[in-house]
């Protein structure tokens, strides 16, 4: 038995309100480990290899969730508020089922936003080669522009403890605030992705890869970001137009052949490795397989056919440069170019030509940043007669980190890469065999996948030339050199991990070796952020460390998360899980859709429409802001209307002065007896119908629908049930005691189809008159309804009760009569079958009407018409 369980219950107070329920409830759910994990229940059943986790192999009452980990680098935003909603509604319910769920939280606290936020709140940058200094104090914050321009470098470890420092405080903020959500999380589940566990979940799982030869090092073109000086990978790129130019140069071609291509970036022409054509160009036919010479430079390159040349773009003629875009390394790969790089890791022209380059005329370019160069180029190819016309401005895509301000370059660099299929048609088969086997919510969110893994070029990146991250756990031997062999890393025992090789030594070294000839080298760079948020499951479910747990929450039931991701993290988690454990992470991902602002744009910080969450959780209260997101469909855009947060706090008021209603009518003590007259055996036969499709639809993950279900049915129970019973309710006698019954069974039900959505409001009442927490009952079933019905029961009569109740209030309104007045005499007609069945229900519509007299007259027309006559 839980502590809720032993909850007395509190009594019906004077002045229900939805003020201050949050702060109660969220500490009293804290308090009394309402939503802890109890894993004694959850014994695991034959096998609990590690190494080969099977669902089978725990017990199938778990239903465990790989919750998104926030990224903590600033403040949480309505789409947050929108999809944990959506999350926690789930988990809300599988609870109420009877499932042990296994609800963690993490912080996705590593990379670059941290880095630069830290950037932006200190104004410092991290300088490697500066020793650290224990008594260096951050400036106070907040700091001027000034400083933000000009950065104090600081040592590595400094700048890792002022990231440290930022997140701490960043995380209690979003806890706070999804505390105040009321989101059924396992506190005692927390863990960040910069962690000792993540750490070392993350560095096992690399160095398994590697052994496994899944993960390699290799020199290569790589997608390089200037700004934040770090490679990136394919999946976090995304093209933002631009304008530009085209620029037409001139090459000599054999017998002094005018040769003619157009450029974007005539900066690199001195990177120029060969020029391209179609196949089946026939303008150019005779050149391939010749030279053509460069302008300004004369060096010789090469001609050479290959499909991705597009005939009609330009001239039809390209200029191969290493390396301007992705294409020109297709190209450099496919028809095996020399290399000739000069552009740097800081973005400018390398001091000195690559080798074939005359060193005159690209002195004047060498250390010019990219714009210069271009500037400078343009000119001398105008005062060499070898551009043709002015330069035509264009709008066209260029590539960008997706986090980053300044557009992506190539530059060649050593780094790590694991294999996801890019570059191995089998993998990719069977990668794209998982997105089959994984059921999607909803469904048509799978061809996204399917795209992004059919259309990949090249494996996954996952070194960062960045700091505050899970460190690559190897080393390298130095020759006597001084040069580090990197055909043979060291790595260390898992036991060991997590280790930094930047400050641990490797086994058989010690520090005094450390860049020395003969010694070792720690590997300086750090690993993607998601390939730490990648194993997710791993890092919370104690994959190697507690293998009890792992085999009863892995494979996890559900990863809910944001359409827009996709491709990295529910791709790469899918990665690791296959080549790691030959099985899905999880059997469900729901995805959500988009933020929109009122004008249907997606909200972002850019656009300066975000709306804070928390504000409208004090204003509007929790239940409100959690009913607008419950609005929101499964991978379907939401737009922020704060019309709709209204009625969310309209209902939630609602339940609390219906329930004190009928508590007040003595509901509390009629919990379990038998409904035995009409209209209450009809109320509780449609709430078997609303029992049923709120069931369905939150099996589905159809939150949305459930609502509707629930909300359709409690406004008419509200609006006519409760006001035909009520005068019966408060006499004496078996018509009395069943309208009570009635009464008990449906505000119990409701509360529970409302305690997923509307968690604080049907916490509160339920501590009135029940025992324990709403959000341990049982989910409410059929058979518990009809239990309560004695005999059957027809909906039909309840909405035939009322239409005629509404229209005996409509012709009261039309006479602007208090809708107490009394009606001497009202007629009902209508079919005879109907009116029939109106009989049933007669004396609780006289009574709620104040009909004095009611006449039956049948077959007079064909649908249910009451006159009233005053």
């Amino acid at each position: 038995m839980t502590d809720t369980a032993r909850t007395a219950r509190a009594g019906v107070p004077e002045r229900p309100t939805l003020d201050g329920i949050e702060e109660t409830w969220a500490r009293r759910w804290q308090e009394e480990g309402t939503y802890a994990f109890d894993r004694r229940r959850t014994v695991p059943v034959g096998g609990t290899a590690p190494d080969a986790p099977s669902r089978t192999g725990r017990r199938e009452d778990v239903y465990s969730i790989d919750t998104p980990p926030p990224t903590v680098s600033g403040e949480l935003h309505m789409g947050h508020v929108f999809s944990y909603t959506h999350t926690d509604t789930v988990a809300r319910f599988q609870r109420m089922r009877g499932k042990s769920v296994f609800y963690p939280m993490g912080w996705d606290d590593n990379g670059l936003p941290t880095e630069r936020r830290v950037q932006n709140v200190y104004g410092v940058r991290c300088d490697p080669e500066l020793p650290y200094d224990p008594a260096w104090r951050p400036p106070a914050t907040p700091i001027n522009d000034e400083a933000r321009k000009n950065p104090t470098p600081i040592s590595r470890r400094s700048f890792i403890e002022l990231c440290e420092r930022l997140t701490v405080a960043d995380e209690q903020v979003f806890e706070a605030l999804w505390r105040r959500l009321g989101l059924s999380v396992d506190w005692s589940l927390t863990y960040t992705t910069i962690g000792r566990v993540a750490r070392a979940t993350s560095q096992r799982a690399f160095l398994r890869n590697l052994a496994r030869g899944e993960a390699y090092q290799a020199e290569a073109p790589t997608l390089w970001d200037v700004g934040f000086a770090t490679a990136v990978a394919q999946a976090e790129l995304e093209d933002r137009e631009r304008p530009g130019a085209y620029h037409r140069l001139r090459f000599t071609g054999p017998g002094g052949r005018e040769v003619l291509i157009d450029t974007t970036r005539p900066e690199l022409l001195p990177a120029c490795v060969a020029l391209v054509c179609h196949p089946d160009d026939e303008r150019y036919a005779d050149l391939v397989g010749a030279t053509a010479r460069s302008p300004i430079f004369g060096v010789e390159v090469p001609v050479h056919a290959h499909s991705l040349a597009d005939p009609a773009k330009g001239t039809g003629m390209v200029m191969v440069c290493t390396f301007g875009d992705l294409t020109d390394v297709t190209w450099w790969r496919d028809l095996q170019l020399d290399t000739r790089v000069v552009i740097g890791r800081d973005g400018r022209l390398l001091p000195e030509p690559p080798a074939g380059v005359p060193a005159q005329p690209y002195a004047a370019l060498a250390g010019q940043t990219v714009n210069g160069a271009r500037r400078e180029i343009v000119g001398m190819l105008a005062d060499a007669g070898d551009l043709i016309g002015e330069p035509r401005d264009i709008t066209h895509p260029v590539k960008f980190y997706e986090r980053g301000d300044r557009p992506l370059e190539i530059v060649s660099t050593r780094q790590w890469y694991l294999r996801n299929g890019g570059r191995d048609p089998q993998l990719r088969e069977e990668l794209l065999a998982r997105g089959r086997e994984l059921h999607w919510v909803p469904e048509h969110m799978r061809h996204r996948y399917d795209h992004w893994v059919g259309g990949l070029t090249g494996d996954w990146l996952v070194s960062r030339q960045r700091f505050f991250g899970v460190p690559v756990p190897v080393w390298y031997r130095l020759d006597d050199a001084g040069e580090p062999d990197w055909s043979q890393p060291l790595t260390p025992d898992e036991s060991a991990l997590p280790v930094d090789p930047s400050t641990d030594t490797p086994a058989g070294y010690d520090e005094s070796q450390r860049g020395r000839p003969g010694g070792f080298t720690g590997d300086p760079d750090v690993l993607d952020t998601w390939a730490t948020s990648s194993l997710s499951p791993q890092i919370v479910g104690g994959w190697e460390t507690d293998p009890d747990l792992f085999a009863q929450v892995f494979p996890m039931d559900l990863r809910p998360q944001g359409h827009d991701i996709i491709r990295t993290w529910l791709f790469s988690t899918i990665v690791r899980s296959h080549l790691e454990h030959g099985v899905l992470p999880w059997r469900d991902a729901e995805l959500s859709g988009w933020i929109l602002d009122p004008d249907r744009k997606k909200m972002s910080k850019s656009k300066g429409n975000v709306v804070t969450p928390m504000a409208l959780l004090e204003q509007n209260g929790s239940d409100a802001v959690r009913y607008w997101a419950a609005n929101g469909k499964p991978g379907m855009d939401l737009a922020y209307d704060a019309a709709q947060i209204k009625i969310g706090r309209r209902l939630a008021t609602k339940v609390l002065n219906a329930s004190k209603f009928a508590l007040g009518l003595g509901a509390a003590d009629a919990l379990r007896a038998a409904a035995t007259e009409p209209l209450d055996r009809a109320m509780l036969a449609e709430l078997t119908d609303v029992v049923t499709a709120a069931t369905t639809a939150f099996e589905s993950y159809d939150h949305t629908a459930a609502l509707l279900a629930v909300e359709s049915f409690f406004w008419r129970f509200c609006d006519d049930y409760i006001e035909l019973v009520k005068e019966r309710a408060y006499g004496t006698g078996p018509a009395s005691d069943s309208a009570r019954a009635a009464l008990a069974t449906a505000l119990s039900v409701q509360l529970r189809l409302f305690a997923p959505v509307l968690p604080f409001v049907t916490e509160e009442v339920w501590s009135w008159w029940r025992y324990g927490s709403v959000h341990r009952a049982p989910w409410p079933t059929t058979y518990e309804v009809g239990r309560a019905i004695e005999g059957e029961g027809d909906p039909e009569l309840l909405r035939l009760a009322g239409e005629a109740l509404s229209q005996v209030r409509r012709a009261k309104s039309e006479r602007k009569l208090s809708m107490k007045a009394e009606v001497p005499l009202a007629e009902a007609l209508g079919p005879a079958a109907l009116l029939e069945k109106l009989t049933l229900v007669s004396d609780d519509l006289r009574a709620a009407g104040r009909i004095g007299k009611l006449d039956l007259l049948p077959d007079r027309t064909t649908e249910l018409v009451i006159a009233s006559a005053f």
